[in-house]
């Protein structure tokens, strides 16, 4: 396959990869089961971010007789580099232009895609590390939330802090407001966001908003996904303790009511239409997706995944 009708082909999918998410954010399915609906989210992003860098770099490396595809146009590239030859021989300029214009542009957004990945990491890292050293002054242990930190705040909040060291903290303010069975509740809902590792999935959702930050789909998404995570703590904390259901739907309501304070990950403050989703959520739990359904979902997810990987893999 030519480099240029895989360029097309992985501008395709770039594109149908946006209009998928712009799909995702109308669906009422991905409630019913959040943890495939999350796979299908990261599916995209990573899909999308391969194929937009793909088809720039496809369009640099095509030409007359560019027969080699992507790989192969950026190996014959970079022998011509080596040689010390940049420009094609009896190539016009114009289309030199415009063929040294994608790749820089290709490589660009490759850079800028890692690099905001990598800045992401680095800040939920430090912002972790400043927890812990707040937490190391201020917080202590109680025996009503044992295995949990608590800081003398009259306002309600409870949160995790995810890492080799993890915790779970929560306010003096949500010792006084909630009952035993909703505290209960909360500590299951936060450890699930520890057992699962909640921030690891967010982070390349808030890469992304940095990277695009004007990006309106690009800003419903994160906070769509955040939701979903919500979701798919709630039920993994109705799983692990039990009946706990109405339990924990009562403490968020009562922590929408008192103004919960949220914290860095897994924080059980949200918009107010995001506590409503999850307390009606609770309530009524809908019905999960169908067994064949969710797996209807993993497969497309690896295989939108793997279809940029094979197209820039052809040669």
């Amino acid at each position: 396959m030519g480099a240029l009708a895989e360029a097309v082909l992985l501008a395709a999918v770039a594109v149908g990869s946006v209009r998928c998410a712009h799909a995702m954010l109308r669906a009422s399915w991905p409630r019913r089961s959040p943890a495939a609906a999350i796979l299908l989210w990261q599916a995209l992003g990573l899909a999308g971010g391969l194929a937009a860098v793909g088809a720039l770099l496809a369009i640099g490396v095509s030409g007359p007789g560019a027969q080699t595809g992507v790989l192969g146009g950026l190996r014959v590239l970079a022998g011509r580099l080596a040689a010390g030859q940049l420009v094609a021989p009896r190539q016009p300029m114009a289309l030199t232009a415009v063929r040294v214009t994608a790749l820089v542009a290709g490589f660009a957004l490759f850079t800028a895609l890692c690099g905001v990945l990598v800045m992401a990491f680095a800040d939920a890292i430090a912002a972790q590390r400043r927890q812990r050293e707040l937490l190391a002054l201020l917080a202590h242990g109680d025996p009503k939330v044992p295995g949990a930190l608590v800081i003398d705040y009259p306002a309600a909040a409870a949160y995790c802090l995810p890492g080799i060291r993890s915790q779970i903290v929560v306010s003096a303010g949500t010792l006084d407001l909630l009952a035993p069975a909703e505290l209960t509740a909360v500590l299951a809902h936060e450890r699930a966001h520890l057992r699962a590792r909640h921030d690891l999935v967010l982070i390349p959702f808030a890469s992304l908003r940095r990277a695009f930050p004007r990006s309106a789909v690009m800003t419903e998404a994160c906070r769509t996904v955040a939701l979903l995570v919500e979701m798919m703590a709630d039920d993994h904390a109705l799983r692990v303790r039990g009946l706990l259901r109405r339990e924990l739907a009562t403490a968020l309501l009562r922590f929408g009511t008192a103004g919960a304070h949220g914290a860095p990950a897994g924080a059980l403050a949200a918009t107010e239409g995001e506590l409503t989703a999850r307390v009606n959520r609770l309530l009524r739990p809908p019905a999960p997706l169908p067994k064949a359904a969710q797996a209807a979902v993993v497969i497309g997810s690896a295989a939108l995944v793997a279809l940029p990987l094979v197209l820039l893999a052809v040669s």
